[in-house]
Protein backbone atom coordinates (compact mmCIF):
# COMPACT_ATOMS: atom_id res chain seq x y z
CA UNK A 1 0.00 0.00 0.00
CA UNK A 2 3.16 2.21 -0.48
CA UNK A 3 2.09 5.68 -2.60
CA UNK A 4 4.82 6.75 -4.79
CA UNK A 5 5.72 10.63 -5.00
CA UNK A 6 8.57 10.25 -7.75
CA UNK A 7 5.82 9.12 -10.12
CA UNK A 8 3.86 11.90 -9.21
CA UNK A 9 6.36 14.91 -10.32
CA UNK A 10 3.65 16.97 -12.94
CA UNK A 11 1.32 16.99 -10.14
CA UNK A 12 0.45 20.53 -8.69
CA UNK A 13 1.78 21.36 -5.06
CA UNK A 14 -1.70 21.35 -3.23
CA UNK A 15 -2.03 17.61 -4.64
CA UNK A 16 1.98 16.81 -3.73
CA UNK A 17 1.24 18.47 -0.13
CA UNK A 18 -1.96 16.22 0.47
CA UNK A 19 0.35 12.82 -0.52
CA UNK A 20 2.82 13.13 1.51
CA UNK A 21 0.48 14.59 4.39
CA UNK A 22 -1.14 10.71 4.03
CA UNK A 23 1.95 8.84 3.56
CA UNK A 24 3.10 10.46 7.65
CA UNK A 25 -0.51 9.22 8.40
CA UNK A 26 -0.46 5.71 6.69
CA UNK A 27 2.90 5.36 8.93
CA UNK A 28 0.90 5.40 11.89
CA UNK A 29 -2.61 3.76 10.24
CA UNK A 30 -3.38 0.37 9.91
CA UNK A 31 -6.47 -1.71 10.00
CA UNK A 32 -6.97 -4.85 11.68
CA UNK A 33 -9.91 -7.46 11.99
CA UNK A 34 -10.86 -6.11 15.19
CA UNK A 35 -10.58 -2.13 14.11
CA UNK A 36 -10.30 -1.93 10.29
CA UNK A 37 -9.65 1.74 8.68
CA UNK A 38 -12.20 3.88 7.49
CA UNK A 39 -10.99 5.39 4.65
CA UNK A 40 -12.04 8.69 3.16
CA UNK A 41 -11.71 9.69 -0.65
CA UNK A 42 -12.54 13.36 -1.06
CA UNK A 43 -13.31 14.67 -4.94
CA UNK A 44 -14.43 18.03 -5.96
CA UNK A 45 -17.82 16.71 -6.16
CA UNK A 46 -18.01 13.54 -4.30
CA UNK A 47 -17.25 11.58 -1.37
CA UNK A 48 -16.58 7.86 -0.48
CA UNK A 49 -15.97 6.44 2.51
CA UNK A 50 -14.77 2.50 2.94
CA UNK A 51 -13.51 -0.20 5.33
CA UNK A 52 -10.65 -1.51 4.94
CA UNK A 53 -8.83 -4.91 6.82
CA UNK A 54 -5.65 -3.81 5.67
CA UNK A 55 -4.06 -7.26 7.21
CA UNK A 56 -6.34 -9.07 4.36
CA UNK A 57 -6.57 -6.09 2.18
CA UNK A 58 -10.01 -6.25 1.77
CA UNK A 59 -12.88 -3.75 1.65
CA UNK A 60 -15.88 -4.74 4.12
CA UNK A 61 -18.00 -1.80 3.71
CA UNK A 62 -18.46 1.27 1.39
CA UNK A 63 -20.68 4.10 0.66
CA UNK A 64 -20.30 7.13 -1.80
CA UNK A 65 -22.37 9.85 -3.32
CA UNK A 66 -21.77 8.29 -6.57
CA UNK A 67 -24.19 5.37 -6.04
CA UNK A 68 -28.38 5.89 -7.04
CA UNK A 69 -29.75 6.66 -4.33
CA UNK A 70 -27.65 9.14 -2.72
CA UNK A 71 -27.42 11.07 -6.19
CA UNK A 72 -30.84 11.90 -6.18
CA UNK A 73 -30.78 13.59 -2.99
CA UNK A 74 -31.39 17.27 -2.60
CA UNK A 75 -28.88 19.03 -0.51
CA UNK A 76 -25.18 20.73 -0.26
CA UNK A 77 -21.93 18.61 -0.56
CA UNK A 78 -21.61 18.79 3.43
CA UNK A 79 -24.96 17.39 4.06
CA UNK A 80 -24.60 14.18 1.32
CA UNK A 81 -20.96 13.75 3.23
CA UNK A 82 -22.85 13.46 6.30
CA UNK A 83 -25.58 10.94 4.88
CA UNK A 84 -22.83 8.73 3.14
CA UNK A 85 -20.91 8.70 6.87
CA UNK A 86 -24.31 7.22 8.19
CA UNK A 87 -24.73 4.78 5.33
CA UNK A 88 -20.87 3.30 6.03
CA UNK A 89 -22.08 2.67 9.44
CA UNK A 90 -25.36 1.23 9.01
CA UNK A 91 -23.00 -1.47 6.53
CA UNK A 92 -20.28 -1.88 8.87
CA UNK A 93 -22.60 -2.84 11.58
CA UNK A 94 -24.09 -5.14 9.20
CA UNK A 95 -20.76 -6.74 8.30
CA UNK A 96 -20.12 -7.00 12.48
CA UNK A 97 -17.99 -4.21 12.74
CA UNK A 98 -18.53 -1.81 16.09
CA UNK A 99 -15.14 0.43 16.06
CA UNK A 100 -13.14 1.64 13.39
CA UNK A 101 -9.85 4.24 12.87
CA UNK A 102 -10.46 7.03 11.01
CA UNK A 103 -8.09 7.84 8.16
CA UNK A 104 -8.79 11.31 6.46
CA UNK A 105 -6.34 10.51 3.90
CA UNK A 106 -3.94 13.59 4.38
CA UNK A 107 -7.57 16.15 4.19
CA UNK A 108 -8.17 18.57 6.80
CA UNK A 109 -10.40 17.39 9.42
CA UNK A 110 -13.66 19.77 8.34
CA UNK A 111 -16.23 20.33 6.32
CA UNK A 112 -17.41 17.44 4.39
CA UNK A 113 -14.71 14.95 6.07
CA UNK A 114 -16.03 16.18 9.63
CA UNK A 115 -19.33 15.52 7.91
CA UNK A 116 -18.80 12.51 7.03
CA UNK A 117 -17.02 11.52 10.60
CA UNK A 118 -19.94 12.46 12.27
CA UNK A 119 -22.26 10.69 10.81
CA UNK A 120 -21.13 7.55 11.50
CA UNK A 121 -20.58 8.47 14.86
CA UNK A 122 -24.07 8.66 14.38
CA UNK A 123 -24.42 5.70 12.77
CA UNK A 124 -23.01 3.68 15.68
CA UNK A 125 -19.09 3.37 14.94
CA UNK A 126 -16.66 3.91 17.55
CA UNK A 127 -13.54 6.02 16.51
Amino acid sequence: MAISLSNNKHTAGRVKSRLKRQVRGRKRINGTAERPRLVVTRSAKHITAQVVDDLVGKTLASASTLEADLRANEGDKTAKAKVVGQLVAERAKAAGIDGVVFDRAGNKYTGRVAALADGAREGGLQF
